[in-house]
């Protein structure tokens, strides 16, 4: 499958289960569809401010599945899997980016900003759709959101 068709896919469910997630008090953090050992998955993360449980991504799970059903616009078998976004968080969007300002982040992006495509550090502004991020070796990078591949919050657990 092609990169645009899967993209075409993602954004389809990105729109078909926000509105669902919404009217369960929760977030659709991020949507993935990719070919895995076992075949195509469909990935869902989803949060909540109290934290997501079992019960909430079955939920979830069981009415997104019966309107994917319906809406049919997958041409692959498929497994849905719902989950939460975990400690390394999916940041995407705009809001994402906003919110997160300060804490450590990790970026890898689709072309490279100067000589390189993965970036870890902490995340000093976004504005105008684009990134500064400080690394560990005290460089400024300015990443627009447009080139970001994947973006993840870096988690510190305390002992």
């Amino acid at each position: 499958m092609e990169d645009e068709s899967r993209e075409k896919i993602i954004k389809l469910v990105w729109d078909l289960v926000e509105p669902i997630a919404e009217a369960e008090c929760m977030e659709l953090i991020e949507v993935e569809y990719q070919r895995e050992a076992r075949g195509w998955t469909l990935r869902l993360y989803i949060d909540q401010e109290r934290g997501i449980s079992i019960a909430d991504c079955t939920r979830l799970s069981r009415q997104v599945s019966d309107l994917l059903d319906v809406e049919d616009f997958i041409p692959n078998a498929y497994v849905l899997e719902v989950t939460s976004p975990g400690l390394n968080r999916p940041i995407r969007r705009q809001k994402d980016f906003e919110r997160y300002v300060g804490r450590e982040v990790k970026i890898k992006t689709k072309e490279p900003c100067g000589n390189r495509r993965n970036f870890r550090g902490y995340l000093v502004s976004f504005s105008d759709n684009t990134i500064v991020i400080r690394c560990s070796d005290e460089t400024t990078h300015e990443i627009s959101l447009d080139n970001v591949y994947k973006a993840n919050l870096i988690a510190h657990v305390e002992p």
